[in-house]
């Protein structure tokens, strides 16, 4: 009786009690590790270069795995101060069990050891529990003279995270203008509430999420309400903005303008390097490759130092700098030769990122260079990269709207997109069967596009490094051993060329008088997407490619072919897969392989179908050839 009462207590004195995990809903707690259980942030803007932001959430980690969820982090440096900041722990049945203060919070620099130096420091909770679950309540206030980042309301960041309640308050003078953009909240129940000076938005009851193979990016469908004023400052330095354009002047004038401040030898050494080249995009080639050969990249990040380059002269003299210092040298001294370029903002990642285009404010975490062309595509330059050929920027800024930079002001443009016709691999080999079993292999693979990408680096790469990259290319081959490696970084063409040979024993299995191999001994894909039975998210193929193979077959002199797979033909909205097996002679097969996948966007409705074509395909690469003694 004295149980039964005590659980009646607890349910009831639980209603109110966001620190014990009892009264979190079931729908909640579904697919979860942690449940957000509320989550207030609340900004002042006092003026257009005073803002601050108090944040209060709790957080119940139901196990392991939500630990990386809790968050409780605060970012300072020399325009940031921490007024509060502490943690209270609760465990499952609410009951407080610790409490932290500001100073039991680890204290690190806020950037990578490939930074020089900078004055952005974080501190973070550092805690491990005793069981769980356990709920954590997080207080923060910090003060910010940077008014130009306004935290976004997002009520949820990652997967396997619920949400029971998340608010956000913002408010601000009347000589201020706050504009907004809300984002995926189609299958929520957003509230606002706009009201002279202040807005404000709360959000109920967000499941969990799974992540789902081939789906858009997460940051393309997480709920978010983008917040930004038209009237801000950045490290001393304010501005009025509206549109791109306005921000692109802003940027240009009071940012890069005057940081083109090359000596007069580098520009007369400059002009004479190019005296010979014969237009602009010849011009621009051989400056690019002088940057490579003479600059390095490394970080740098002091005031406005981390969204200001570093004056031309600076990297000039000292040889590094950091993605916007080395685009800024590069437009210099492409300046110096008379060639145009523009500096250019973007989020660099493989997730393809693009800038709100509707949605002026400051946005991206990289910068690249943009050499404009009257009658055809623009020139895109990674100047962060000593490898990268002249006009190649890969998978980390292609097909992205970014923010391109020009005395006129900013506009919106659309990167480098690697189609699936240029995305491909070409492989051209021949393998011999020996009467024992035994592989002999000699291909030549030649990739272009993102193909090239994914590759190029292995130019660099040590021997040893190399077999063990072969040996895993071919996983599905036991006892490999390779003989001999050969690459060219063909950068002119952008192409990348490899030649191998490998050899193994027990390729096929003997059977009595008959032997059996799988005939796609170079290519196989081995990539079945996963299963989902109530698959939530679109599928999204974010870069297409083309394979094309052809093989040579000596087979053993004493087999002959027995039996043999027919030609196969597969054709549909993701793409193209055929396969074509000649009888040369009697102890020579041509194999012919084409694979296309092309890239798209398409309704969750069409993952079975795509992950069908996967299935047809790993199953045909498999196909066998049955051989008897002759």
């Amino acid at each position: 009786m004295s149980i039964f009462i005590l659980l009646i207590t607890l349910s009831v004195s639980s209603q109110e009690n966001l620190y014990t995990s009892y009264t979190i809903p079931a729908n909640l707690k579904e697919k979860a590790n942690a449940v957000i259980r509320s989550h207030d942030v609340y900004i002042s803007l006092k003026s257009s270069n005073e803002m601050y932001v108090t944040e209060k959430k709790v957080i119940t980690v139901l196990n392991k795995k939500g630990n990386d969820d809790v968050d409780a982090y605060v970012y300072y440096d020399n325009n940031v101060k921490i007024r509060r900041l502490e943690v209270l722990v609760f465990d499952n049945f609410g009951n407080e069990i610790k409490k932290i203060k500001k100073n039991d919070f680890k204290d690190v620099s806020a950037v990578d050891g490939g930074t020089l130096y900078s004055d952005s420091r974080v501190k973070y909770l550092e805690y491990t529990p005793i069981e769980y679950p356990y709920t954590i309540e997080f207080t923060s206030e910090v003060v910010n003279n940077n008014t130009a980042f306004i935290q976004p309301f997002a009520p949820v960041n990652g997967y396997f995270v619920s949400v029971e309640k998340s608010t956000y308050n913002i408010d601000f003078p009347e000589d201020i203008t706050i504009r907004t953009k809300e984002k995926n909240f189609e299958t929520l129940d957003l509230l606002k509430e706009e009201t002279a000076g202040k807005i404000a938005y709360e959000v109920k009851n967000i499941e969990a999420v799974k992540p789902e193979a081939y789906s858009p990016g997460s940051v393309n469908m997480a709920p978010k309400v983008l917040v930004t004023s038209k009237q801000f400052t950045l490290e001393g330095v304010h501005t009025q903005v509206e549109n791109w354009s306005d921000f692109g002047k802003w940027m240009y004038h009071d940012l890069i303008k005057d940081t083109y401040d090359l000596p007069a030898s580098t520009i007369s050494m400059i002009q004479n390097l190019v005296k010979d080249e014969p237009d602009d995009v010849a011009k621009a080639k051989k400056i690019y490759q002088y940057v490579q050969d003479k600059t390095r990249y490394i970080s740098v990040q002091v005031g406005i130092g981390g969204w200001k380059p570093f004056n031309a002269s600076e990297v000039d003299k000292l040889g590094y700098g950091d993605c916007k210092a080395l685009t800024n040298y590069t437009m210099s001294l492409l300046k110096a030769a008379g060639v145009k370029s523009n500096y250019t903002v973007v989020y660099a990642g493989s997730s393809q990122r693009s800038l709100e285009k509707d949605f002026a404010a400051m946005q991206g975490n990289h910068v690249i260079l943009n050499i404009p062309q009257e009658d055809k595509e623009d020139i895109w330059l990674e100047c962060t990269s000593q490898k990268l050929p002249f006009g190649f920027i890969g998978d980390f800024t292609d097909d992205r709207d970014v923010l391109v930079i020009t005395p006129e002001g900013g506009k919106i443009q659309h990167t480098k997109k690697y189609n699936t016709e240029e995305s491909t691999q070409r492989i051209k080999g021949s393998y011999t069967i020996s009467n024992e079993g035994a592989i002999n292999v000699d291909v030549n693979i030649n990739s272009k596009g993102i193909q090239y990408d994914d590759k190029y680096w292995l130019e660099t790469e040590t021997e040893r490094d190399l077999d063990k990259h072969y040996k895993k290319r071919w996983k599905y081959i036991n006892t490999i051993t390779i003989d001999n490696m050969h690459i060219t970084n063909d950068k002119e063409a952008i192409e990348f060329i490899e030649g191998v040979h490998f050899q193994a024993s027990n390729y096929s299995k003997k059977l009595g008088n008959r032997m059996l191999f799988t005939l796609n001994a170079l290519n196989r894909n081995t990539d079945i997407p996963d299963r989902y039975r109530n698959r939530k998210h679109p599928l999204k193929i974010k870069r297409g490619f083309t394979d094309i193979d052809e093989v040579e077959i000596k087979l053993p002199q004493d087999y002959k072919v027995e039996s043999k797979p027919g030609s196969k033909s597969i054709e549909n909205k993701f793409g193209r897969y055929k396969t074509e097996v000649i009888v040369k002679d009697e102890n020579t097969l041509i194999y012919k392989r084409e694979f296309i996948v092309k890239d798209g966007e398409f309704p969750k409705e069409d993952y079975d179908a795509f992950r069908d074509f996967y299935k047809e395909v790993n199953k045909q690469d498999n196909a066998k050839v049955a051989l008897i003694k002759k």
